[in-house]
């Protein structure tokens, strides 16, 4: 028998294979389902709930159902990462992984290790740093810290946030770049950073970082295949039944219905398209791609940078650089026409904002595009919602938009937000609280592989908003903490809803797909500094267990 699944009391004739319909008893059940927020049991069949209720009522109209067993155990309705890069996160799998990372010279080490089982020639990257974690004054690398260790081999390292990269002089070289010279100009929405005598340092920011990037050997497809097998398997590992996907080239979408086609995609996929491909999909798909496990009807849009690269548009310059507020990737016209272009072709619009600049000029375009469209399908989202000013924060809730936001990203950037923004500009940056009192509707997610893929890292950090060590007591602004139901609505039915999937996923109710996790405790009444202690035991789609621990 199988350790948890298979203490369903079934005949050992049936212990190798989940049953088409079950009962589940045992446990404590959180359902996020207003009509009952908590039951003993439930039934599932064919993949869906088909009741919930007391033990004594679930078991008393299904007698003869085989049953599973909880064991006193916890559970929710499958967690959804309303933000995150699928594909992303397989390929840093396949990369050298820098998070954590302290100093320059702990990330050499790890790449060395890294590049001992590469190719002749092959360039090594990898993804993770983050220069405000190596002490000091959080100055940028240059290639210089990397050119001892790799004269020869071209190197490529993301941020890690994904707004910035790092390369060594090799990798300039084998870009065209000439390191000597002058550093060449950026694109619109980028910057590289030159030295004092004006040439490239290295780090390439935002729309800048396709100087190099272009010039890396392009993927095959036994590649993007390992990597989204290496990134599915994480995801269920940690409890996810569902992802947004946030920014995919429809190059992808093919090798993802495969997948699925051939079950080998244990979740589910609302996948957001890139803006240059809005025309071709919507001629292509004009009712959108609905399957399963792969929706589709939704576009991602930048708006600006990210906050520790400063470039998070802002609308006074950052209290740590002077003269700098960062960068809009688009003129104001230019994201009104997406939005407008999108709306008309029936596909949300998702779009990254992180500086309040940024969100505000998202704001406008909403307002806008709505007005002369009707807005398509609604529900159209800002995702990160970050820096916001106080007059700003209402309108989400007037323009029907989603704040697509990310916990953890408040605990990983508060040890130096405050330098970037000041004291006045903190009252409205990760204010989960106020967007919520305003009337405006969360959506949580964790932006992996930029923070790590478990939901329960998001989860705590909304409630307490503390790092794994409980600091700061109190919680970094701890009057915008979340409730846990709040918190656990975000991860469920809030995140459902924002991908037009709530009668469908987010809770567990009769007729609903029967999506849940098992949980090893009660993550809703334990201490707080319990709750990272919690193991994902088993996660369920469909009704089928697609992971279970110790397997």
């Amino acid at each position: 028998m199988r350790p948890f699944l298979l203490a369903l009391l079934l005949a050992p004739a049936l212990a190798v294979a989940q049953p088409a319909r079950y009962v589940a008893t045992g446990g404590t059940v959180y359902t996020v389902d207003d009509a009952r927020p908590t039951a003993q049991a439930f039934a599932v069949e064919d993949g869906r709930f088909v009741a919930v209720g007391t033990e004594a009522e679930v078991a008393a109209a299904y007698p003869d159902w085989p049953r599973l067993d909880l064991e006193g155990r916890t559970v929710v309705p499958g967690l959804i990462d309303a933000h995150a890069h699928l594909m992303g996160l397989g390929e840093a799998l396949l990369s050298a992984d820098l998070v954590g990372t302290t100093s320059k010279a702990e990330i050499v080490e790890r790449l060395a290790a890294f590049a001992r089982d590469l190719p002749e020639g092959a360039w090594v990257t990898g993804r993770g740093w983050d220069q405000n974690d190596w002490g000091g004054d959080g100055a940028f690398p240059t290639r210089a810290d990397l050119d001892a260790a790799f004269p020869d081999r071209p190197v490529w390292l993301g941020r890690i946030d994904g707004h910035a990269a790092w390369a060594n002089t090799a990798a300039l070289r084998a870009a065209g770049i000439d390191p000597d010279a002058a550093a060449p100009a950026a694109p619109e929405g980028g910057a590289v950073l030159a030295d004092d005598r004006g040439r490239p340092t290295g780090v390439f920011v935002d729309a800048a970082e396709g100087l190099v990037a272009q010039a890396l050997p392009a993927p095959d497809a036994a590649f993007h295949a390992e990597a989204l097998e290496r990134a599915l398997a994480e995801t269920v590992r940690h409890g996810l039944t569902g992802v947004h996907e946030a920014g995919v080239p429809l190059a992808a979408i093919p090798l993802y219905r495969q997948f699925a086609a051939d079950g080998r995609f244990p979740i589910r996929n609302y996948v957001m398209i890139t803006p240059g491909e809005i025309g071709p999909f919507c001629d292509a798909f004009p009712d959108g791609v609905a399957d399963e496990r792969v929706v589709v009807r939704s576009v991602k849009v930048y708006a600006d940078g990210a906050l520790g690269s400063r470039g998070a548009a802002l609308l006074t310059d950052y209290a740590d650089d002077p003269g700098n507020h960062g960068l809009l990737f688009r003129p104001d016209d230019v994201i009104e026409a997406t939005a407008r272009a999108a709306m008309a072709c029936g596909l949300q619009v998702n779009t990254h904002a992180i500086g309040d600049r940024a969100n505000r000029q998202v704001l406008d375009a909403y307002e806008a595009a709505i007005a002369a469209t009707g807005g398509g399908p609604g529900r159209h989202r800002i995702e990160h919602s970050q820096i916001l000013s106080l007059d700003d924060i209402e309108r989400f809730a007037a323009l029907g938009v989603i704040a697509s936001v990310q916990p953890t990203h408040a605990t990983s950037d508060m040890p130096w937000a405050g330098e970037r923004l000041g004291p006045d500009r903190l009252r409205g940056a990760y204010a989960w609280r106020r967007l919520l009192d305003s009337g405006a509707r969360l959506a949580l997610g964790s932006d992996f592989p930029v923070e790590r893929v478990s939901p329960l890292l998001g989860f705590y950090a909304a409630v307490t908003r503390q790092d794994v060590g409980g600091m700061p007591a109190g919680g970094w602004y701890g009057n915008q903490v979340l409730t846990r139901a709040e918190a656990l609505r975000g991860f469920t039915l809030d995140a459902a809803y924002a991908a037009f999937m709530e009668d469908e996923v987010g809770s567990i109710a009769p007729g609903k797909r029967a999506d849940f996790v098992v949980l090893s405790q009660d993550l809703m009444a334990v201490p707080p500094e319990e709750i990272l202690a919690t193991r994902v035991v088993a996660t369920y789609l469909d009704g089928e267990a697609v992971y279970e621990e110790g397997e």
